[in-house]
C-alpha cells in the first residue's frame, strides 16, 4: 500500500513502523493478568439501591515477571501454551445500581478462611463499592474448590456455573521437572482428642490441606507429649508405635485398623485426652500457594483499571468510562496479615507497573501470613510451631538484631517502585497477648520504639479482644468464652465486652478521607517504650535508621518525669492488681511469645519463603515481649479512647485463662477476658478486692451515665467517635442496668 507514495514520505512510514515494531519487540507485554471474568449471578440487595454480583476471574500470570518470580515454585508450576500459570479467582461485588452515582470509591476485602465480609450502612450509604475476591489456594474446609469450578458458558451438561458457597483460588500443585511428584515434610497436631474414634488434623478450624504420600506408618512419626509450655519445653514426649497407630478412619464399630483414610489418624486403644498427638510425615503435591498474592493483586488491578477482558465481557464497574478512581484494600485477622504479607513481597504493583490499592487497611494483624513457602498452612495463627513472625514485623527498614536477619521493613518493595498505599492499622489487647504483635513496635531486641514513615497511621484499642466485644452497659457478664481454635480448650474468665465497633466506624471515616481528599486521620496513638510528653501520644512522620546511640541519653532525660506505657509481661512491671478469683502470679507467664524458629537453611526468613526442611523446627531462642502498663484497676494505659474503658464495669483482658485439658493453666490462645467489679464496697471488702466497687466510683445509674457522656465527649473530641454512635451510647447507657434500683 505504500507503492504509489512518494519516496521520502515512503521512508519516513517503513521508519516509523519499524520503530513501533521495534518498540513493541523490547515492550515488556502485559499478558500476565485477569484474562476472562464470568458472572454466575447478578441478583438486588435488598432494601438497598444495590445489586450483588459473583463470579469468577479466570488469570494467567508470567512466571519470569520479576514480580512473580518471588512466588515460591512457580517455575513448577504447569503452564499453558503461551508458557504462562493459570488460576481462577472466586469474586463477589456489591455496586449501585446506577452506576452513575458511585462515589468512585472501591473497598477491596480479603475474605478470611473463604467467608464473607459484610458492607457497612455507611458504605453503602455513600455509594461505595465492594469487592471480595479468592486468594487463599489451600483447597481446605472453607476454602474448598465447588464443583464446576473450570466451567464456561455456554454450559453444556455436566458442565454447568459453580455455586458459590465461598471465596476461593485454584492455584496449581507444583511437579518436579522430570513428572515426578514434589514431596517434602509436613508437621500436624492433634489436641484434647479422647476416646476410640479415629481424628483428622486441625490447622485452627480447617482440616489440614496435606495428606500422606503413603499409608505406611513406618515413614510417619507420631508422638506423644504430656507437657509443653508456651515457650516450647516439651517433657513426657514418647513415640506411638508405627504398628499402634494408622492412617485410617475408625470408630468402636469399626476398630483399629479402621478404613484407609488420608485425612485421619486412628490410634490403637484410642487417644488419651491428657496428651498432644504430633505427627511428621512425607506429604506431596504442594499447592503453589504464593500465587494467591498474584491473583488477589491483579482481580483488583482488573476492576479498577480495565474496561473489558480479553473476550470483550464489559467491567461491571465501567458504565461509560472507568468509575473507580480509589481502592483501599482491607482485611482483618488472618486477612489482615495477608495484607502485611503481599505488601512485603511487592504484590501492589501490578505487571503493567500501576500501583493496585490506594490504601491498605490490616484490621487486628500484627505479622505476615505464613504463605509464600512450600506446604504452607496459611490457616495457622501461631500456636507453637506455627510460622509467621519471621522476618521484619514492623514497617521502616529496622535491625533484627536478636535474630541476625538483615535489616529491612515490610516496606522496602513498593518505596523502592513508588507503590506504598496509604496504611492504617489497628489491634488490641488480644493481639499483644496471643498474637505476638509486640516486636513490630520495639522490634527483637525490645529496647527502642519504631517510629512510623508518614504513610502509616496506627491505632491501639487498649484491654480489647480480638477484634473487640459485643459492647452494651450490663452488670451481667458475658458467658465464658471458649479458646480460639478447634479443640483447644475453654477459657475461666467471662469474655471481654469492650468493642472496637464504634472506633472502627470513625476510623473508617477518617480513612476514606485521606485516600479521596487528603485530609489526614488523627495522630498515631499506641503505648511506647520512650517516655512522651503525654500519656497517649504517638509518634508520626519520623524515619530512623536503628541507630540507638542516643536511647540512654533520652532515657536519662526524662527519667522521673513520665513513665513507658510498654513494660515487661510480668504482674509487677505492669502494676496487675491482685484480683480475687485470679491466680495469684497472673498474667506472669501468660503472654505467648516470637519463638525464633530453625526450618533448616532452604527457608528464607526474611521474606518467609522457600522450603521448610526441619518439622518440627528448633527453637534457637525467645524474643522477648512487651505489654501495655495498666491502671489500678488492671486495665491498660495508653492507646485510643474508648468509652466502655474509660466508664469500666470491671477489669478487661487481653489474655484468658485455660480452664482444662492439655493447655490448663496456659494462656487461652488469643481469647480475651473480664472480671466485673464488686457493686458495694462491702462486697468487694468482704472478698479483698482491691478495686473499686461500682458504687464507690459512679454512686448511682445517673453517676455511671454521666461517666459515659464524659468519656463519649473526650472520643468525640479526640476523632475517634463518631457522634451519632455516641449519642447512640449514651442511650445505651441510660437504658442499661448499671446500679439501677
Amino acid at each position: 500500500m505504500l507503492l504509489n507514495l512518494p519516496d521520502q514520505f515512503r521512508k519516513s512510514v517503513w521508519a516509523g513502523a519499524a520503530a513501533v515494531a521495534t518498540l513493541m519487540a523490547w515492550a515488556p507485554l502485559s499478558e500476565a493478568r485477569v484474562t476472562r471474568i464470568v458472572i454466575d449471578a447478578d441478583v438486588p440487595i435488598a432494601n438497598q439501591p444495590y445489586r450483588q454480583l459473583t463470579g469468577r476471574a479466570f488469570g494467567e500470570l508470567d512466571p519470569h515477571d520479576p514480580l512473580n518470580a518471588i512466588i515460591q515454585d512457580i517455575g513448577l508450576a504447569p503452564k499453558n501454551a503461551r508458557g504462562k500459570v493459570e488460576y481462577v479467582a472466586s469474586f463477589r461485588i456489591r455496586k449501585p445500581t446506577d452506576l452513575t452515582q458511585a462515589s468512585g470509591l472501591l473497598w477491596h476485602d480479603v475474605p478470611n478462611r473463604g467467608g464473607n465480609v459484610n458492607f457497612p450502612a455507611d458504605s453503602f450509604a455513600a455509594r461505595d463499592v465492594h469487592l471480595l475476591s479468592g486468594w487463599q489456594g489451600d483447597n481446605s474446609g472453607g476454602t474448598r474448590l465447588p464443583a464446576n469450578v473450570d466451567c464456561l458458558p455456554p454450559y453444556v451438561a455436566p458442565c454447568a456455573a459453580p455455586a458459590f458457597a465461598n471465596h476461593y483460588v485454584k492455584l496449581p500443585v507444583a511437579v518436579n521437572a522430570d513428572g515426578s511428584p514434589v514431596t517434602g515434610t509436613v508437621l500436624g497436631r492433634i489436641l484434647n482428642a479422647s476416646g476410640v474414634n479415629s481424628q483428622p488434623i486441625i490447622v485452627h478450624s480447617n482440616p489440614l490441606p496435606y495428606k500422606p504420600a503413603t499409608f505406611d506408618t513406618k515413614e510417619a512419626t507420631l508422638v506423644t507429649r504430656l507437657h509443653e509450655t508456651i515457650e516450647g519445653v516439651v517433657t513426657g514426649e514418647a513415640p506411638v508405635a508405627s504398628g499402634d497407630w494408622a492412617w485410617a478412619k475408625c470408630s468402636a464399630a469399626n476398630p483399629f485398623p479402621g478404613t484407609p483414610d488420608p485425612t485421619q489418624i486412628c490410634v490403637k486403644g484410642g487417644f488419651i485426652p491428657s496428651r498432644v498427638y504430633q505427627v511428621v510425615f512425607t506429604a506431596k503435591d504442594p499447592y503453589v500457594l504464593g500465587a494467591g498474592f498474584a491473583a488477589w493483586r491483579d482481580v483488583g488491578s482488573f476492576f479498577k483499571y480495565e474496561t473489558e477482558d480479553d473476550f470483550g465481557t464489559p467491567n461491571p464497574l465501567v458504565d461509560g468510562y472507568i468509575r473507580i478512581k480509589w481502592s483501599i484494600a482491607r482485611g482483618s485477622s488472618q486477612s489482615g496479615n495477608y495484607l502485611r504479607g503481599s505488601l512485603h513481597l511487592g504484590f501492589n504493583e501490578d505487571e503493567a507497573g500501576r500501583q493496585v490499592h490506594d490504601g491498605m487497611w490490616p484490621i487486628i494483624a500484627g505479622r505476615r501470613i505464613a504463605l509464600n513457602f512450600r506446604f504452607a498452612m496459611p490457616d495457622g495463627i501461631l500456636k507453637l510451631y506455627e510460622p509467621g513472625s519471621e522476618g521484619p514485623q514492623w514497617w521502616h527498614k529496622y535491625p533484627d538484631r536478636v535474630r541476625g536477619l538483615p535489616t529491612r521493613g515490610i516496606l522496602d518493595r513498593c518505596e523502592r517502585t513508588h507503590t506504598c498505599p496509604k496504611v492504617i492499622e489497628h489491634f488490641g489487647a488480644a493481639e499483644i497477648w496471643g498474637l505476638k504483635l509486640g516486636p513490630e513496635w520495639v522490634g527483637t531486641d525490645a529496647r527502642k520504639d519504631i517510629p512510623l514513615p508518614k504513610n502509616v497511621r496506627r491505632y491501639y484499642i487498649p484491654s480489647t479482644d480480638h477484634g473487640g466485644g459485643p459492647g452494651g452497659f450490663s452488670v451481667t457478664p458475658l458467658a465464658v468464652g471458649t479458646c480460639p481454635s478447634v479443640g483447644y480448650g475453654e477459657a475461666t474468665f467471662a469474655a471481654n465486652p469492650v468493642p472496637h465497633r464504634e472506633t472502627v466506624n470513625a476510623l473508617r471515616v477518617h480513612f476514606r478521607n485521606w485516600v479521596m481528599n487528603g485530609t489526614l486521620p488523627p495522630p498515631s496513638r499506641w503505648p511506647t517504650l520512650k517516655p512522651l510528653k503525654e500519656e497517649h501520644e504517638g509518634r508520626d512522620g519520623d524515619r530512623d535508621d536503628g541507630d540507638d546511640e542516643d536511647d540512654d541519653g533520652d532515657r536519662k532525660r526524662n527519667r522521673g518525669k513520665h513513665q513507658p506505657l510498654l513494660v515487661e509481661a510480668t504482674k509487677s512491671a505492669m502494676g496487675f492488681p491482685t484480683i480475687p478469683g485470679v491466680p495469684a502470679t497472673a498474667p506472669t507467664g501468660l503472654i505467648n511469645p516470637v519463638l525464633d524458629y530453625d526450618f533448616g537453611r532452604d527457608f528464607d526468613y526474611s521474606d518467609a519463603s522457600g522450603i521448610q526442611s526441619i518439622q518440627p523446627p528448633r527453637i534457637k531462642r525467645v524474643i522477648k515481649m512487651l505489654v501495655p502498663r495498666v491502671d489500678a484497676d488492671g486495665n491498660e494505659l495508653g492507646g485510643v479512647p474508648v468509652v466502655l474503658r474509660d466508664a469500666p464495669l470491671g477489669t478487661y483482658l487481653g489474655w484468658n485463662i485455660t480452664a482444662a485439658g492439655f493447655h490448663q493453666g496456659k494462656v487461652c490462645n488469643y481469647e480475651g477476658g473480664m472480671i466485673p467489679f464488686a457493686k458495694t464496697k462491702a462486697e468487694r471488702m468482704a472478698t479483698g478486692d482491691p478495686r473499686l466497687s461500682l458504687e464507690e466510683r459512679y454512686g448511682n445509674h445517673t453517676g455511671y451515665v454521666s461517666a459515659v457522656r464524659k468519656a463519649a465527649a473526650n472520643a468525640v473530641a479526640q476523632g475517634f467517635l463518631l457522634q451519632a454512635d455516641a449519642d447512640a451510647l449514651i442511650a445505651q447507657a441510660e437504658a442499661g442496668n448499671v446500679l439501677k434500683p
